[in-house]
């Protein structure tokens, strides 16, 4: 039987009460895909050169010539936006000596040379000249030394990446997510802010931390008053999964919650949101309303003085938060006035990654994009209350894992989402599914 869509409400034909709450076994997972160097070796391999990823968003490269290297491991592939207003996507490296082509990020490219030995190519990966081209000999033939495409595409303003130029279509492989969100408008938002952080944790564990909120009882009490983590449903496609989250009312797991507390909470960890800062006394409720009305309201009171016009959106879609998983490594949060996208990439060792923020809001109708600048920042380096607690108990879940018992780490049936990483991992590796058992096995 159909159900409504949980944040629109709308009828959905094909969300259905068996994806509505998977029913997915509980398993343990072997403790060495997060240690080994031999499965980090099988991942660089199997898995990376084949998935798509959440390379940058499109502010990153809003007018022809601009770029942005994106970085995974060993892994670079180019993002450029050619002369002719098309986003274009290559393997970084030159066909001469396997130079990069371009490091970090930039604008103002009429073309793209490498700075070793100057050969240059159009924005479509055309050779268009080779210095002292006579020595290369007469057999040299200016097709053969095109770079490498990868595949690209567009989700609202993210930018995805692909290396495999064979691989299947982005709305082939995002599914029903693909249409999911979109009531959002996902166009409307732009980047504001895009930061990259080192993490002491191999890029599974910073995954999976947001890939499930089972844990918000224990490193978040500050949520607790601000969400319902108990009913809160969840959907898997194949290479994708959802968490739908009603925000602006307690946990079923407190009692005898007054609305000074959810307010309280609300403040503490997204009160930016509704123009509200620590101290800030309870509003008052207009007689038939709930504080989630007022929380949307002030929200749409916050977007209009930015110019941006949420009249039209429902407490729903304001206040209900869509966690959306993608394999292998990216989260992405839809509220009705931002959007966060969180990404794990691997680093030099399995004991490192990073973590990659972009933050995005909705800007007025017709504003241009404009070129949001990357920022690393070192580690320790203050994230915000909920993020920041997140991020502080990585080194010491990696630390776990190196510890010789027990061997697996055990994930229950409302962790269906970091399951549903790994069982996507064991197809691109070609594992057995057995390797993870059942709990219990």
């Amino acid at each position: 039987m159909a159900i409504g869509h949980p944040v629109t409400g709308l009828s959905d034909p094909d969300l259905v009460d068996t994806t509505i709450t998977p029913s997915v076994a509980p398993v343990r997972i072997p403790r060495e895909r997060y240690t080994s160097t031999t499965f980090a070796a099988m991942e660089a391999e199997r898995m990376w050169p084949f998935a798509w990823q959440i390379a940058c968003t499109i502010d990153h490269v809003p007018e022809p010539g601009d770029f942005f290297e994106y970085v995974t491991g060993n892994l670079s592939v180019l993002v450029v936006r050619g002369d002719d207003g098309e986003l274009r996507a290559f393997l970084n490296s030159c066909p001469h000596r396997a130079s990069a082509i371009c490091t970090g990020a930039g604008s103002g490219l009429e073309e793209l040379r490498c700075p070793f030995h100057r050969w240059a190519w159009d924005f479509d990966g055309t050779l268009r000249e080779v210095p002292s081209r006579k020595g290369f000999g007469a057999g040299f033939r200016t097709e053969d030394h095109g770079l490498a495409p990868a595949r690209v595409d567009t989700w609202g303003p993210l930018v995805f990446v692909n290396p495999d130029p064979e691989a299947m279509a982005l709305p082939e492989y995002m599914d029903g997510m693909w249409h999911d969100a979109d009531w959002a408008g996902l166009m409307e938002f732009h980047a504001d802010a895009a930061i990259s952080v080192p993490a002491p944790a191999n890029w599974k564990v910073v995954a999976e931390g947001f890939s499930e909120i089972y844990h918000v009882q224990g490193i978040h009490p500050e949520m607790l008053p601000t969400i319902d983590d108990i009913h809160s449903p969840q959907r898997l496609w194949t290479h994708t999964g959802v968490c739908y989250q009603q925000y602006g009312l307690p946990s079923p797991r407190l009692r005898d919650v007054t609305d000074e507390q959810v307010w309280e909470g609300m403040v503490a960890t997204q009160g930016a949101r509704f123009g509200a800062a620590d101290g800030d006394p309870l509003p008052e409720i207009p007689e038939g309303q709930t504080l989630r009305d007022v929380f949307a309201q002030r929200v749409r009171d916050v977007q209009a003085a930015r110019g941006v016009d949420m009249s039209g959106y429902t407490v729903d879609e304001i206040m209900n938060l869509s966690q959306y998983n993608l394999f292998p490594n990216a989260t992405v949060l839809i509220w009705g006035d931002m959007v966060n996208v969180l990404i794990a990439r691997p680093g030099a060792t399995p004991d490192d990654a990073h973590l990659v923020m972009f933050l995005l809001h909705r800007r007025p109708e017709g504003s241009p994009r404009t070129r949001v600048e990357e920022m690393s920042l070192p580690a320790g380096t203050p994230l915000g209350l909920v993020i920041g607690q997140d991020v502080e108990l990585l080194e010491g879940i990696q630390r776990g894992m190196h510890q010789a018992r027990p061997t697996h780490v055990v994930m229950s049936s409302e962790e269906v989402r970091a399951i549903n990483l790994h069982r996507n991992l064991e197809r691109y590796l070609g594992i057995s599914p057995s390797q993870m058992q059942p709990l219990g096995g």
